[in-house]
């Protein structure tokens, strides 16, 4: 059975990396294949013959079962031409409101569509609505007051799922389809439109959903903006978006992130108190002559009572997969014990991951489910099956105390030691610290702060603010002590992420460092860990330069490396104050392949779309120097400090046998205040051997005369990035003739509201019989200069079915 599990699992994530979805008739034929291969298991002799038949089963059975699966979710399906159009929709609020600086965010559940006339609309089931304040423009209404459960009436604008899609980035598509949302949107303005209908439509998830709102409501009540208020919600009701990007940076370096929200300990923890409570009153018969014990066994009472608070907590929680996990498991060992059946525990764990795998097959992507699974496995390595000396009951409490140490180090050693591999794989990083800051948090965390926080919710006032603030208080004093870890040089090892020969190598050592006490020369293990410690980051060879051109939506970001050197030019938007493409999109790339620091960035001029991210960067990140157009009180030119220079035509420099050579802006022009900061930006020309890429940033038609009538022939490149991202005022004829590229690069935003590229600006490259690649559509774009210049498209090399192109 377990074989076939993990067979079953592999399987799953087998299809989670295909292109397409296969046809029913493909599919028809592998499960065929598979049930002649379980039936032929009946006349093998050879157990060792019988694995991987079994293996190779499972597997095909969960190939099967993850296409069906997605099939199924994949036919509800905005149509294109519905795309930008307004919708009236009926529907109920599906989900925890999540309201932030603008407005509000929540998934909204279409009953009806009202008519449009004739034509028949078609809208998904599940759509992710935002509804933001009046934005300037009449596109936008005022909030409405929107709550858990409720029915409205709502005008959409909808569009297809789609996220930026680069290396080692969050797949927001991907996400969003295990949601079961097909469609996003926002609430346009009119007020006949938008109105309330029912204030509540009963079902078992809008009362639950419900619930967490009025918790959530009576924290942020009780703790009043305090700074770790989102901790304390996300422990309560598995809300972590108050979380801030700050806070979870201290969390991850430190390897704390799994208490911050409703794991597999805190479930654990409260079915054991809800258990042993039961336990007592059962067997008391809740101090009545009812004798409840001869009815049931106490012991019987008690497992139902904890699987019934865990399985509410689960739900309260959102439904992770460690909670998910943990509830499984308590749901079977309640079972066994119910049937008077040992349980064997390496049983338990695959029916675990079997049924979370069968529920929910996109949690295979998810880096919580292997590192859930993998954490249980390794104490069950560690411990099941090895010879286990417990302190006497009758020991002194000093004695006891110290085996519970012993124990519990001894769990953590292996934790640690066992998912290096994994982190590396997953994060390209993993916390030295986190020994020092898992033994503090963890009991702090989960059997002080969490029930705290959980009795606080409920009770009544002033008792429950009494005690969420206690929490609170407990929280920031953890926080103040992982900050004072993070400070060390040390805290935090990183390396390029591994391949998977140096993953499984890595893997084996840790169980090897791991296995039973007597094992053969355990420390060899260490050695095993050499590909993964030595591990380089990659660079271009001598004469090679390597540009990547973001995808960042609508804004900018290219990164530029040669031999030795790594240039940044522009940093992408700012999505929210606590969100840009530093943060979400170019650093985690850099850190993923083992690049912790900048020789120079380019931030061209000032718009956010250009120079969101700097910040991120410059807080994060060393970088040797800063050039710009920016404001000399601008924040970014202020952080940078004296790292930073103006950008002006005629400075050159050279790393590698390449040549960057700054074309504009003139020093005059920042004598000027008639130019815009479009007009300043810094255009850098760069040379390899011969072959040439332009980054003009926005600069616009006056701009491009005044560099086409200096010297046309400077601007010669086989690549450009289009000016202003293809705008109506930018890339004139004369320019293009002037720079001649072979390739164009378009950096946008899917569905941008400035309609980037122009229909008319895109065609006169295309007229030019220019080569057109669009980030929107192509995601990343990898360039490769050597003797040629070849061009990898993120989406088509990464090809995945949910993609849906």
């Amino acid at each position: 059975m377990r074989v076939a599990v993990i067979g079953f699992v592999v399987g799953i994530a087998w299809l989670q990396t295909q292109a397409t979805l296969p046809s029913y008739r493909a599919l028809l034929a592998i499960a065929v294949l598979a049930v002649f291969a379980c039936l032929a298991l009946r006349g093998m002799a050879c157990r060792w013959l019988r694995i991987p038949v079994l293996t190779a089963a499972g597997a095909a059975a969960g190939f099967v079962w993850a296409a069906l699966f997605a099939s199924h979710f994949l036919s509800e399906e905005l149509p294109a031409a519905l795309e930008g159009r307004d919708v009236t929709v009926i529907g109920t609020i599906d989900s925890l409101p999540d309201p932030f600086e603008r407005g509000v965010r929540f998934n909204f559940r279409v009953e009806r569509v009202l008519p449009m006339g004739r034509e028949e609309v078609l809208v998904p089931s599940r759509v992710a609505v935002a509804w933001y304040a009046g934005m300037g423009d009449g596109e936008a209404a005022a909030i409405g007051d929107v709550r858990a459960g409720e029915r409205w009436q709502l005008t959409l604008r909808l569009r297809r799922p789609h996220g930026n899609a680069n290396p080692y980035g969050f797949d927001y598509e991907a996400w969003l389809l295990q949601q079961g949302v097909r469609a996003t949107g926002y609430v346009r303005e009119d007020g006949a439109q938008n109105r309330l209908l029912d204030s509540f439509v009963f079902s078992l998830h809008n009362a639950i959903e419900r619930l967490r709102g009025v918790l959530r409501t009576r924290i942020e009540a009780a703790l009043q903006e305090r700074p770790y208020t989102g901790v304390i919600v996300a422990l309560v009701v598995g809300d972590q978006r108050a979380i801030t990007q700050t806070q979870w940076t201290v969390f991850n370096s430190t390897s704390t992130s799994h208490l911050i929200a409703i794991s597999g300990l805190h479930i654990t923890m409260i079915a054991a108190l809800c258990a042993g409570l039961a336990h007592l009153l059962w067997r008391k018969s809740f101090f009545t002559r009812v004798r409840l014990p001869l009815l049931l066994p106490a012991q019987k009472a008690a497992a139902l009572a904890g699987v019934a608070a865990a399985l509410g907590y689960v739900l309260l929680a959102g439904a992770g997969v460690p909670a998910q996990r943990t509830l499984y498991m308590l749901s079977v060992v309640a079972l066994a014990l119910w049937c008077g059946r040992l349980t064997n525990v390496s049983h338990v764990l695959c029916l675990a991951l079997f049924t979370v795998a069968l529920l929910d097959p996109w949690s295979v992507m998810e880096p919580g489910f292997w590192l859930s699974f993998s954490a249980v496995s390794l104490l069950l390595y560690v411990n099941v099956g090895r010879a286990l000396v417990a302190a006497d009951a009758s020991a002194s409490r000093s004695v006891r105390w110290r085996e519970s140490l012993k124990t519990a180090t001894k769990a953590q050693y292996a934790i640690t030691v066992g998912l290096v591999p994994l982190t590396m794989l997953l994060f390209g990083q993993t916390s030295l610290v986190s020994p020092i800051a898992n033994a503090i948090a963890i009991p702090l965390i989960g059997f002080v702060v969490t029930p705290t926080a959980l009795l606080g919710s409920v009770l009544p006032v002033p008792l429950s603010v009494w005690l969420l603030q206690s929490a609170h208080w407990l929280v920031a004093r953890l926080a103040q002590f992982l900050e004072w870890l993070c400070a060390f040089p040390s805290a935090v090892w990183s390396a390029p992420m591994p391949t998977w020969w140096m993953f499984g190598l890595a893997g084996i050592g840790a169980l090897w460092m791991l296995a039973p006490r007597g094992w053969p020369a355990r420390w060899l293990g260490l050695f095993a860990w050499l590909p993964l410690v030595l591990h380089v980051p990659s660079h271009p060879q001598k004469g090679e330069m390597w540009v990547t051109a973001f995808d960042v939506g609508q804004g900018m970001a290219v990164l530029v490396e040669t031999e030795h050197h790594r240039l940044l030019y522009d940093t992408g938007p700012a999505y929210s104050p606590e969100a840009d493409g530093g943060n979400r999109v170019i650093l985690p790339y850099l850190r993923a392949r083992g690049i912790h620091a900048l020789d120079g960035m380019v931030v061209s001029h000032s718009d956010t779309d250009h120079s969101g991210g700097a910040l991120s960067i410059l807080g994060l990140m060393q970088v040797g120097w800063l050039s710009s157009s920016l404001p000399f009180d601008h924040p970014v030119v202020v952080k940078a400090g004296a790292a930073h220079h103006r950008c002006a035509a005629g400075q050159q420099w050279d790393w590698d046998g390449a040549h960057f050579e700054m074309l504009h802006p003139g020093t005059s022009s920042y004598d000027s205040d008639k130019w815009k900061p479009n007009a300043r930006s810094c255009t850098l020309k760069i040379m390899m051997g011969a072959h040439a890429v332009l980054l003009p940033g926005d600069i616009e038609a006056v701009q491009e005369d005044e560099l086409v009538n200096a010297d046309a022939a400077r601007l010669r490149a086989d690549v450009l990035l289009a000016p202003h991202h293809g705008s109506g005022t930018s890339s004139t004829l004369p320019f293009l003739q002037a720079v001649q590229p072979r390739l164009a690069l378009f950096q946008v935003g899917y569905r941008n509201r400035y309609r980037h590229p122009k229909p008319e600006v895109f065609e006169r490259y295309g007229a030019l019989g220019i080569d057109r690649r669009r980030t929107d559509a192509s995601g990343a774009l990898m360039l490769r200069f050597g003797a040629g210049i070849d061009v990898v498209e993120y989406r088509s090399e990464h090809a995945r079915y949910w993609y849906g192109r």
